[in-house]
């Protein structure tokens, strides 16, 4: 298993067929069911995360699940507009995802080694919650992520179920959406550029010099453009940012403390936290 997991061809191939058969176990349960079509969606997410985290467990590697996070919202989209007669709103709405999400996933893809590496994050919660961690690897790195992307994707499935027509609001948060994820993009771009040099402790460059984390900012943004989207557009549906909310919640709670844990460890970590800004580069 092991001589199959370090070749990053075959890697790729599992990850590949593990999604595929996540994406048809998915749709089979959501056409099994006859509740109310958020319940039916949020069963067969959940549905298809057991199938990503079986065989994680089988791989021994948790980072399996990491594609998830940008696969899952566009799949769902497409999924709901495949024969609907699709508003404008409906087509910009995937047109921003997909766009994020390609280049989400070709991040992954490019920082992919092998299914012998797992994110450090698993590894640490593994070492610290010892017979525990099959319950978080469970629920806090398979099911939370699930729950909150669905939160997340949420409006955008509403508003093409609906036919919703975008206002000018609409649009321009749509617009922040995509600004957001061209934000992501050109800070990974600056990290892989940082990471190949290493010349210096702290990333200080691009993006990084005026936040520690452009990338979750640009996330935290992108969710939010989606989902206010939506509710400018139809503000009795005010519920739906709710998705917006937890993803903020994660990466403020989890994300963003777990990564600044870590980069404490490093000589002058103090004065390059008082130096560069958490999220936004606004001055106190």
């Amino acid at each position: 298993m092991n001589r199959l997991k370090e070749n990053r061809a075959t890697s790729f191939a599992f990850v590949a067929f593990v999604y595929i058969l996540a994406t048809l176990v998915g749709v089979l349960v959501y056409r099994a069911n006859h509740f109310d079509w958020w319940l039916s969606l949020l069963v067969a997410d959940v549905a298809a995360t057991v199938v990503t985290f079986i065989f994680s467990l089988l791989c021994k590697n948790a980072s399996v699940y990491d594609p998830y996070w940008s696969v899952q919202p566009p799949v769902i989209l497409v999924a709901f507009a495949a024969g609907e007669k699709l508003s404008v709103f409906g087509v910009l709405l995937i047109t921003v995802v997909s766009f994020w999400a390609i280049r989400l996933t070709a991040n992954w893809a490019y920082t992919f080694g092998n299914l012998m590496h797992q994110d450090w994050r698993y590894t640490m919660l593994r070492e610290k919650t010892g017979a525990f961690y099959p319950v978080i690897n469970f629920v806090g790195i398979h099911m939370v992520p699930t729950l909150v992307v669905y939160g997340c994707i949420l409006p955008g499935v509403y508003a093409i179920r609906v036919g919703l027509s975008a206002n000018v609001g609409s649009v321009l948060l749509l617009c922040l959406s995509l600004g957001a994820a061209l934000m992501q993009g050109v800070a990974d771009i600056q990290m892989h550029q940082f990471r190949r040099k290493r010349d210096t402790a702290f990333i200080r460059r691009g993006l990084w010099r005026y936040s520690r984390h452009p990338n979750y900012l640009g996330e935290i943004l992108m969710w939010w453009g989606v989902g206010l989207s939506v509710v400018v557009a139809a503000p009795h549906a005010w519920y739906l940012a709710a998705g917006a909310l937890a993803n903020t919640v994660l990466f403020l709670a989890v994300s963003i403390p777990m990564a600044e844990k870590r980069q404490s460890r490093k000589v002058g970590f103090d004065a390059y936290k008082k130096q560069t800004r958490m999220l936004l580069p606004i001055k106190k």
